[in-house]
């Protein structure tokens, strides 16, 4: 195998350090939202919050915007989110039902 050019190999590492920050915060939002299902089946709200993830989405395409990322791609990236996020709700209030 070749030798990887130094500025790739610097490159690379950036990239592998991004994505481990990105599971971390991905992890960290999910222990959140857990408890937000949680939070929900307790007081008998639904698992979706049709409201609230449209401003999400609006707000994550401004942010997008002004960070020189894809406005389609910060909210396919949200609804990828939000739709496993409202799985994990739905299975919340199961539990607590049954």
């Amino acid at each position: 195998m070749s030798e990887v050019p130094a500025e790739l190999a610097a490159a690379r590492a950036s990239i592998d350090n991004l994505d481990a920050a990105l599971v971390h915060l991905l992890a960290e939002r999910f222990r959140i939202t857990r408890a937000v299902g949680e939070l929900k089946a307790a007081k008998g709200l639904p698992p979706a919050d049709p409201g609230r993830e449209e401003q999400q989405i609006k707000r994550l395409r401004e942010l997008a915007k002004e960070s020189g990322l894809d406005p389609e791609f910060a909210e396919k990236f949200l609804q990828f989110i939000v739709t496993e996020v409202v799985r994990h709700h739905e299975r919340i209030a199961e539990e607590s039902r049954g």
